[in-house]
């Protein structure tokens, strides 16, 4: 039973390295009481659970058709109304058929649509299955990871035509989620967070590009984010900010 000063963080796509700093993070938050993480493979080897904490998390694992995650918004239901904070950390950029585009003939459908369903389409039926439990009187920050490529107004460079355009359309859904929340859940902050460079297997390939002390551990793009969401007003109005807490050109 969740008692009144109950404060749930939820943290999906939580295996990868961002996802599992920030349940780290959360843990480490006095003022987060629970943490529930939900990613497609298990809790890593890696994340070593202290035992004063061990309690406050809770790992579901699950895959990310609409059906499986339903059944994952109907196995918390019981924290619905103290959930304060939700970061989705899902994104694709490349795998081992799918390589970023450098010119017009490298564009693949079935590339194009992978890509598209795990940037835009699963962050999008997050935030309409979630919708149900995050309405209420606790202020609630979600935070959706984006890019700054997916920003019309900052490109200069073109390629990488499918990760640009799902994630400008990631920006979309949010924008739209952002107005209808709200009207109809005004305690909800949405937040289209840019990590910046972060050193994950995302960024690993382009590492060698990246100016000096711009590559970013997890745990330093996690504490940013934790204090940039400590921070957010809870508008009604959609902010899309890189890691600094700088704004970003649609």
């Amino acid at each position: 039973m969740m008692t009144d000063t109950a404060r749930c963080a939820l943290v999906l796509g939580a295996s990868g390295g961002l996802g599992t700093a920030l349940v780290v993070e959360f843990l480490a938050d006095p003022a987060i009481t629970q943490v529930i993480a939900v990613s497609r493979k298990g809790q890593p080897l890696s994340l070593s659970v202290s035992d004063d904490v061990t309690n406050k998390l809770v790992w579901i694992q699950t895959e990310y058709d609409e059906q499986s995650m339903t059944t994952v918004v109907e196995q918390i239901e019981g924290h619905a109304g103290n959930i304060a904070r939700v970061c989705i950390c899902h994104g694709l950029l490349h795998s081992e058929t799918i390589w970023p585009e450098k010119r017009l003939e490298d564009i693949n459908a079935d590339a194009l649509h992978e890509i598209f369903q795990s940037n835009t389409v699963v962050p999008t039926l997050w935030l309409k299955l979630l919708f149900k439990l995050l309405k209420g009187e606790e202020p609630c920050v979600v935070a959706t990871m984006n890019a700054r490529v997916g920003s019309i107004g900052d490109n200069r460079m073109g390629g990488w035509h499918s990760y640009r355009a799902s994630k400008a359309a990631l920006n979309m859904v949010l924008q739209n989620m952002a107005i209808e929340y709200g009207r109809r859940a005004k305690n909800v902050k949405l937040i289209s967070f840019h990590p910046g460079t972060t050193d994950t297997g995302l960024s690993k390939p382009f590492q060698a590009a990246v100016p000096s002390g711009k590559l970013f551990s997890p745990a330093f793009v996690a504490t940013r984010l934790s204090e940039i969401m400590d921070n957010a007003a809870v508008d009604g109005e959609l902010s899309y900010v890189d890691w600094n807490g700088q704004p970003i050109p649609w």
